[in-house]
């Protein structure tokens, strides 16, 4: 009965039952609760260079299309 309004249904039933009634606003309200929490690359600035500095080695790219990226920028 998987992506039907009767098996939703039964999913929010059985939902309810194992977990209680308020589990769909436990699990609402825990989302956006964590800040600050470094992710990724912000968490190393230093990984990041060098992934750009190896991206930037493997670039297909022509002397010409990088200097006028650059001057774009200014």
């Amino acid at each position: 009965m998987a992506g039907t309004k009767e098996g939703a249904a039964k999913a929010k039933k059985t939902i309810e039952e194992r977990h209680g009634q308020d589990f769909f606003a436990r699990i609402g309200g825990a989302g956006g609760k964590v800040t600050g929490t470094k992710k990724g690359f912000a968490a190393n600035p230093k990984r990041a260079s060098e992934a750009g500095k190896k991206g930037g080695a493997r670039s297909r790219r022509g002397v010409k299309a990088k200097a006028k990226e650059i001057a774009v920028k200014s």
